[in-house]
């Protein structure tokens, strides 16, 4: 991206191509210079905050084996080797659903997280066509970050869009309680 704003610019990706070109401070080159860089300094923080949060990923079929919570899933995973289990979890990167059981904080959270999993569940089981879109290990490195797609449709998005999901991307959470 920075490359082709450069190119753009008639600049080289080496900044140090324009240095001969400020050393003489009242040449037009200079000027025009000093604009092309007045330019890039307003436009890298706007690029900087519109790239977006998703990370790329891989997409495979899946075979859903069961629903964990809200947001997370584990799938059949046949091409791990022996002796590890043939199941991987995969956590929706991206949003946070409430705990349920023990783990909640309240047992408004609690209820609010036994009906997002409710709802994960029957979206898994109505949808004809699984996949998942591995992206990353998760912090702790036992699930893999991603998405399932049921039916060609973000669970992701679907979480969000019914109110059972919040955007999360790692910052402090907000608390279901309230």
């Amino acid at each position: 991206m920075v490359d082709r704003l450069l190119a753009w610019l008639h600049w080289d990706s080496n900044p140090l191509t324009i240095i001969p070109q400020l050393v003489s401070l009242s040449t037009p080159a200079h000027n025009f210079c000093m604009k092309k860089l007045f330019l890039l300094l307003l436009i890298v923080p706007v690029l900087a905050i519109a790239q977006p949060k998703q990370k790329p990923g891989v997409l495979y079929d899946a075979v859903i084996t069961r629903v964990i919570d809200g947001d997370t899933v584990a799938f059949q995973a046949d091409f791990l080797p022996a002796p590890l289990k043939k199941e991987l979890s995969i956590r929706v990167y991206g949003v946070d659903t409430p705990e349920k059981g023990f783990r909640a904080a309240c047992p408004s959270e609690a209820q609010r997280g036994e009906a997002a999993s409710a709802f994960t569940k029957a979206a898994v089981a109505q949808a004809s066509q699984r996949q998942v879109v591995l992206m990353d290990w998760d912090k702790y490195g036992g699930r893999v970050l991603g998405d399932v797609l049921l039916n060609g449709q973000s669970l992701r998005q679907m979480l969000i869009a019914n109110g059972f999901a919040r955007e999360y991307y790692g910052e402090a959470k907000t608390s279901w309680c309230n």
